[in-house]
């Protein structure tokens, strides 16, 4: 019999309860100005503690960007899993994989793209970028998934059309060309490039 997760210390959940203030200060003041308009200083403030201690959790804006954004990410994509289950067709049920992180992507335009940024040219052994990696880890063998479900290609060959699938959604969303578009426009233009791809 599994014996139960013993409770955490007073040091721990102190810790944790900071971590909480911060991100959800963060959060709020990134979705309301955007990450180039809020300092360090303001989330400190917000959440309650020292400029000193912020930077315990974290280094610098962008990696606050990441540890709000990563959380999102990941509730995006367990909301694309569920509704690419129900898709009967390999297109379909990768479109319906992708449009929830689009949607998250493009609550605020600014952060995604800065977020998309961070992910590719951040310090890969800092937590929060590792984290955002692993999350798109997880993103690209969800693709592959569907690819092996629908399309009957191997492991191999659906690891390989997962990371051109996935290239495909986060050079769009990070373009310049799309910066004004639609969820809807982006989900189309990822259709369209995505279909030319996969095999038939």
């Amino acid at each position: 019999m599994p014996m139960p997760d013993a409770p955490l210390g007073r040091r721990e959940r102190n810790k944790q309860a900071k971590l909480e203030r911060i991100t959800a200060a963060a959060g709020e003041l990134f979705a309301r100005h955007g990450i180039d308009e809020v300092t360090t200083h303001q989330i400190a403030e917000a959440a309650d503690i020292g400029t000193g201690t912020l930077f315990l959790y974290a280094r610098n804006k962008a990696e606050l960007l990441l540890l709000v954004q990563n959380s999102h990410y990941a509730t995006a994509l367990e909301r694309g899993r569920a509704a690419a289950a129900h898709q009967d067709e390999a297109l379909q049920a990768l479109l319906a994989l992708l449009t929830p992180i689009i949607e998250c992507n493009r609550v605020h335009v600014g952060n995604g793209r800065t977020y998309l940024r961070e992910m590719v040219f951040g310090d890969p052994a800092e937590p929060h970028h590792a984290q955002a990696l692993a999350i798109s880890g997880r993103t690209g063998e969800a693709i592959a998934g569907i690819l092996i479900e629908h399309l009957g290609v191997t492991t191999e060959d659906a690891a390989k059309y997962a990371r051109v699938a996935s290239a495909i959604m986060f050079l769009t969303m990070a373009s310049s060309e799309y910066a004004d578009s639609s969820v809807e426009d982006i989900v189309g233009a990822i259709r369209s490039q995505v279909q030319a791809v996969l095999p038939h």
